[in-house]
């Protein structure tokens, strides 16, 4: 007797609830900047299994949000070019559409943390500084306190780092 393969809307189903549970775990990850090695191994797994699963059913958005999720998960474990090659992917698309303020927040403060871990200094310190005025205009106490954690781990750039020019100077002192 052979199984029957489950129906594909079962499998769509499937793909669903595990793109949003391993999205979860991946950010709660992320969120923590005591992880352990162990917690490091699965926040990046979990991103990568996220981003298969939404690969799979999702939207457009979902992909760049699962982007953005891989984007920063590299950029937290240090391998730069794949942080930068997911980052820039999620914020083409974030910055492209109508977005709420937490997501364009969040994009700018992914980005930035991708160019940091890629050595890309003038871009690291132009999205650190759009981070920050953009986290500090997101509505809702929530959403805010969600971007905190995230920019919160992001190393504030050094006064007169190149590409740094006066304007961005000004608006890294006023943190």
């Amino acid at each position: 007797m052979t199984k029957q393969p489950p129906a594909p809307e079962e499998i769509e189903k499937w793909d669903r609830w595990f793109a949003i549970e391993s999205n979860n775990i991946a950010w709660t990850l992320a969120e923590d900047p005591g992880r352990t090695p162990a917690q490091r191994e699965e926040m990046l797994n979990a991103a990568h299994a996220s981003a298969f699963h939404w690969s799979r059913i999702g939207s457009e958005l979902n992909k760049a949000r699962a982007d953005m999720l891989l984007g920063l998960v590299h950029a937290l474990l240090g391998n730069g070019p794949l942080a930068m090659t997911h980052a820039r992917r999620s914020f083409e698309y974030i910055s492209a559409h109508e977005s709420p303020d937490w997501e364009f927040a969040l994009a700018h403060a992914v980005l930035a943390n991708a160019a940091h871990a890629a050595g890309e200094t003038a871009l690291y310190v132009t999205q650190y500084a759009l981070a920050r005025s953009s986290g500090d205009a997101i509505a809702d106490s929530g959403d805010k306190e969600i971007f905190e954690r995230i920019f919160v781990q992001l190393p504030a750039p050094q006064s007169g780092a190149a590409g740094c020019d006066e304007k961005w100077r000004q608006e890294i002192k006023r943190d």
